[in-house]
């Protein structure tokens, strides 16, 4: 067994209850799923100010070494407690697709974790269970509204809803359904996103309220005629019954720290292929009651960070007072060309070489963006001073300071420093925070500036089927929506064999789609799959549970 899921296991929970308590939360607004986990309703904390600190969590490209940004947001939160401010850590919830895939559960680690990890990795309270069942009757209704007489005219081969589960399964990337007969509908090809990936899980976690919720799924473009004209869930008459399906969803939920501190827990869109942030809901809710809310961006601050700022802070008018790039001194000799297996040696070339993927990451958010940042260099044993000193220094020419960070070992108490300057970043005098492109730039134009200006690349490749499809989309009135890049994560690029900070490539784009009720268009590029495989050895192979209920093997 893991030494997290040891430590997560042995943990001495509070009720809920005391929770909610701990936050002001009135009892009625309170709803226990269980002893140690609730939905509340956010309703009266939405129409109340802003008191809080917004603080945004993201990190270097990822590697196979990890690096801890979960891990870090909590550690954060529980220090900023432990210096005695009213902090809430703001979490997406895992998808079970990567829980039984190649990455495992997402709920932190060692001393900095949420509890119960178990639940939260494995169905939770049913949240993602809510949006597949919202998705999939609108694709229902889209094809038996054409069964039964097609009066909106859809044309069956502009059918662009496909349907989703919470699970990595690269066989239902493309289906044919229909088939067996006149019975069973007409024959036409589909396929299976992740839920993660579903337009319906990128609207719950921006809509503001359930009223919001409603008309944002009512929006959803699912098809088009022959003559291209748009077809909605509104005109199917779906968009009702989705949001009552979603009507618990939408709820944030509350549990713990392993330190009794809160968590606000809603929303998993993934940040390599949608928008990478928790929900607005439970973010503004939480705002509303403690002086700082530490949360997280998916992925790399290429992708995560980036639609942070330019969706979800653009729509809602969100600020983050400071950001935190997390990375660790491992993962950085892996961007300088070291193997996996030999992180551990000293290798003082590759880290050097390695550093400019994060000083790239630092630029964006900082020259960019003009965030405030602090780099959380996560402590692991085999680290050399020398290594950290050589971080450090790098850093500071560019006037960005380094904390060495030990939650995971030491909880709280080895992220106080990272605390501490968290605090003196937001004491600061700070201008606006700028946005990559203008609102009515073209579509093209504002992928452009994210391909250039935050991946390094030289320009953008797309082939006249992606042309022709994006000026419809701006003919059609959507050019003035957000850009949400789809691509790899482990790269700057759209290949993700290039580690570092490569410069110069071309991002390729092999399609693109309309999120008409979320609010963005999604540009997907190089290999990056909607619906990932499993590995040659899936972390479900390692998961069991034993005759008394104990798991083991979820790390």
């Amino acid at each position: 067994m893991s030494i997290d899921l040891q430590i997560a296991q042995a943990a001495v929970l509070k009720p809920i209850s005391e929770i909610a308590a701990q936050l002001g939360l009135a009892p009625e607004t309170v709803e226990p799923y269980g002893h140690f986990k609730a939905k509340f309703d956010p309703s009266a904390l939405l129409d109340s100010p802003i008191k809080g600190e917004l603080v945004l969590v993201t990190g270097i490209s990822p590697t196979p070494a990890g690096e801890g940004k979960t891990t870090t947001t909590i550690g954060l939160g529980d220090a900023l407690c432990r210096l005695g401010k009213k902090a809430i850590v703001c979490l997406r919830e895992p998808s079970m697709g990567p829980v039984f895939g190649l990455k495992g559960g997402a709920t932190g680690g060692g001393h900095a974790q949420v509890v119960p990890m178990e639940d939260i990795n494995l169905h939770f309270t049913g949240d993602f269970a809510a949006v597949a069942q919202a998705h999939n009757l609108l694709a229902a209704l889209l094809d038996n509204h054409i069964h039964h007489g097609n009066a909106l005219g859809i044309d069956a081969r502009r059918v662009s809803f496909k349907r989703v589960l919470d699970m990595n399964d690269r066989a239902l990337r493309e289906i044919t359904i229909g088939l067996g007969g006149p019975g069973n509908g007409y024959p036409r090809a589909d396929g299976f996103d992740i839920v993660v990936a579903s337009e319906v899980m990128a609207i719950l976690c921006l809509a503001t309220d359930l009223a919001d919720l409603r008309e944002r799924l009512g929006h959803i473009v699912v098809a088009t005629t022959r003559e291209r004209v748009p077809i909605t869930a509104a005109q199917l008459k779906a968009h009702g019954a989705m949001a009552a399906l979603l009507k618990h969803a939408i709820r944030p939920n509350l549990v713990q720290t392993l330190e009794g501190n809160p968590a606000f827990i809603h929303g998993g869109p993934f940040a390599n292929i949608a928008h990478g942030c928790s929900s607005v809901i439970a973010t503004r809710a939480a705002l509303a009651i403690a002086d700082f809310v530490v949360t997280e961006a998916g992925f790399g601050a290429d992708l995560g960070a980036e639609k942070f700022i330019d969706i979800k802070c653009r729509k809602t008018g969100l600020a983050p007072g400071a950001a935190v790039i997390v990375a660790t001194v491992r993962a950085l000799k892996y961007h300088g060309g070291v193997a996996l297996a030999e992180l551990g040696r000293e290798d003082a070339d590759a880290l050097a070489l390695g550093l400019a993927n994060l000083e790239r990451h630092v630029s964006n958010l900082t020259g960019q963006f003009g965030l405030a940042t602090v780099v959380a260099l996560n402590h692991f044993t085999t680290d050399r001073d020398e290594e950290i000193e050589l971080i450090k220094n790098r850093l500071a020419a560019i006037g960005v300071e380094v904390v060495l960070a030990k939650h995971w070992a030491e909880g709280s108490a080895g992220a106080l420093e990272l605390a501490r300057a968290v605090m003196a970043l937001i004491g600061r005098p700070r201008a606006p925070l700028n946005f990559l492109y203008a609102d009515d730039a073209p579509l093209l134009d504002k992928l452009t500036a994210i391909a250039t200006r935050i991946y390094g690349a030289k320009d953008i490749a797309l082939t006249d089927k992606v042309a022709a499809e994006v000026k419809s989309l701006e003919a059609a009135g959507f050019g003035r929506l957000p850009v949400c890049v789809a691509k790899t994560p482990y790269s700057f690029s759209s290949n993700p064999t290039l580690r570092g900070a490569p410069s110069g490539h071309i991002l390729t784009v092999r399609d693109v789609r309309l999120s008409a009720g979320a609010g963005f268009v999604v540009f997907i590029c190089g290999d990056i799959m909607t619906m990932p495989g499993l590995p040659s050895v899936p972390a479900a192979a390692s998961i069991d549970i034993d005759a008394k209920g104990n798991i083991s093997g979820l790390f």
